[in-house]
């Protein structure tokens, strides 16, 4: 079997080790593929077994790429393959759910920290020898944040947002949620509640649900009018979830009081992106899935997938393929 991942210096940049999947067949690993058909074609060439963590593959790619079986996602989101082409192909699309579930949900807790207490600044400006300067025994340049008491709403109640739920109710914070589908675990956590409910009760809203067509622009200015003044806005999930301009025009005029984003709609992020210029807003480059442990788990899941899907017992499949 010939293997060939499209991208692998996202997910391993050089310390995590490709041995796993080269025991499963003849692999040829490129750090990065450029983004057009032709490209992604002669990358792939012969192979049964494909890996992608952003490189996306469209009907074309997949109509004529004629040895392809498996697609493996180097990652839990499946929106850069068009899965119904690959069903209709007879090809399986398999991610890799559940690998980050703890580093996210922690990650989305720090934003939120930063947030509150302005850390970064701080310790910058004591470096800078204000602190030493002033002769003061404290001094802070923002408002300082308690979260207990507070209202955490947490739309998409999945594995992340429980973990997410789990480190804020820690802290004192009540959780009301959002999600499809109502699990025990959730209940013991948090109050499931309709939308409308959860966008004028928080004081903290954070995303953790897929992007679908029904969630895409889902903070946007309908729903920012529905919330309280002065919220605070999280996500780490994707990036267009939020109508970016909508949000920075919150920002900017107060109704938002910060928010803090590991995605956008457009990544790497655009410098024309009126998030960069907005008040109280904080941007990473997509990194709350990127702790070691978390890249090694992920590599070692999509490794599983195909020596199972070798075996004949087809796991982690999005779109429908039984063997």
């Amino acid at each position: 079997m010939k293997i060939v991942v499209l991208d692998g210096h996202m997910l391993n940049p050089g310390e995590l080790s490709w041995e796993p999947l080269s025991k499963l067949g003849d692999l040829a690993v490129y750090d990065k593929t450029d983004f057009n058909n032709k490209a992604i074609l002669e990358r792939i060439g012969d192979a049964t077994a494909v890996y992608t963590n952003k490189t996306p593959l469209d009907r074309e790619v997949i109509e004529k790429s004629p040895n392809l079986k498996f697609i493996g996602l180097l990652a839990t989101g499946y929106n850069i393959v068009d899965i119904d082409a690959a069903k209709e192909n007879g090809i399986a699309v398999c991610n890799v759910p559940s690998y980050g579930s703890q580093a996210v949900g922690q990650f989305a807790i720090g934003l939120l920290l930063e947030i509150c207490h302005h850390i970064g600044h701080h310790a910058n400006e004591v470096k800078n020898g204000r602190w030493e300067a002033d002769q003061k025994f404290c001094f802070w340049d923002f408002p300082l944040i308690e979260l207990a008491g507070k209202t955490l709403g947490i739309i998409g109640f999945g594995r992340i947002g429980i973990n997410t739920g789990k480190i804020a109710k820690a802290m004192g914070m009540k959780i009301i949620a959002v999600d499809n589908y109502e699990t025990d675990e959730g209940k013991s956590i948090a109050e499931y509640v309709a939308m409308d409910t959860l966008l004028a009760k928080s004081d903290v809203i954070s995303l953790h649900c897929p992007l679908f067509k029904e969630t895409e622009g889902i903070i946007c200015k309908e729903n920012i009018n529905k919330m309280k003044d002065g919220v605070i806005i999280i996500n780490n999930s994707r990036g267009s979830l939020i109508v970016e301009e909508d949000l920075a025009d919150a920002l900017n005029s107060g109704k938002v009081y910060a928010a803090g984003l590991d995605v956008v709609c457009e990544e790497p992020v655009r410098a024309n992106n009126p998030l960069l210029y907005a008040k109280n807003c904080i941007i990473t480059p997509h990194i709350s899935w990127a702790p070691i442990e978390s890249r090694q788990r992920l590599l070692d899941i999509a490794v599983d997938n195909l020596q199972k899907f070798q075996n004949g017992n087809i796991v982690n499949c999005v779109n429908g393929i039984e063997k």
